[in-house]
């Protein structure tokens, strides 16, 4: 991961070009994520699916991978941010704006070896703190899902535990349907 010390601020940050992967910006310093590797891409896939699956055509929600979000002074990717249908600023045409300037309803984060816990575990209560209604964490080495919700102690899932989503979402996952997904050949 690398990380740059020369303070800079949110504006000039936005004005860089993108980087492969994807730079955030907190705190005044820019560091880039690590690069997804064969499990976090395929957990970031199938729950992005998962959820669209159940939330699209109704324009409930929509499920976006390593999307922008720009807002309280931070521009931070989570792995999937989930928004309410009624809280995507569509354009004048109903097209998907660029530009997302608000926190997600639901933050999903899956920790890469080469990521600091804390630091990706920051950025869930970052999003909590400025109007994200819930956060995911998970952990595939371990197999175990962190939840964390406004105003309430984080809550461990694992197993056979059925995870908390949005109230509005219907939507039923465990821990293990989750990282069962890892399983796709025959052994």
């Amino acid at each position: 991961m690398v990380t740059t010390t020369q303070p800079l601020t949110l504006e000039e940050f936005l004005k860089l070009p993108e980087t492969k992967p994807a730079s955030e910006y907190i705190n005044g310093q820019i560091s880039q994520k690590p690069m997804p590797k064969g499990r976090h891409s395929r957990l970031q896939g199938k729950l992005c699916t998962a959820i669209n699956q159940v939330v699209e055509d109704k324009k409930i929600a929509y499920a976006f991978p390593e999307l922008r979000c720009t807002f309280g002074g931070r521009s931070i990717i989570p792995d999937i941010a989930v928004f309410q249908w009624d809280n995507i600023a569509f354009t004048s045409d109903g097209e998907v704006p660029d530009n997302f300037e608000n926190p997600p309803d639901w933050t999903i984060e899956i920790i890469s070896p080469e990521q600091k816990p804390n630091k990706v575990i920051g950025n869930i209560l970052y999003c909590l703190q400025y109007g994200s209604r819930l956060g995911w964490f998970l952990d595939p080495d371990d197999s175990s899902i962190l939840v964390f919700e406004p105003g309430k102690q984080p809550i461990l899932f694992q197993a056979d535990d059925v995870l908390s989503v949005l109230p509005e979402i219907e939507l039923e996952l465990t821990p293990n349907q989750i990282f069962g997904w890892l399983k796709m050949s025959a052994i």
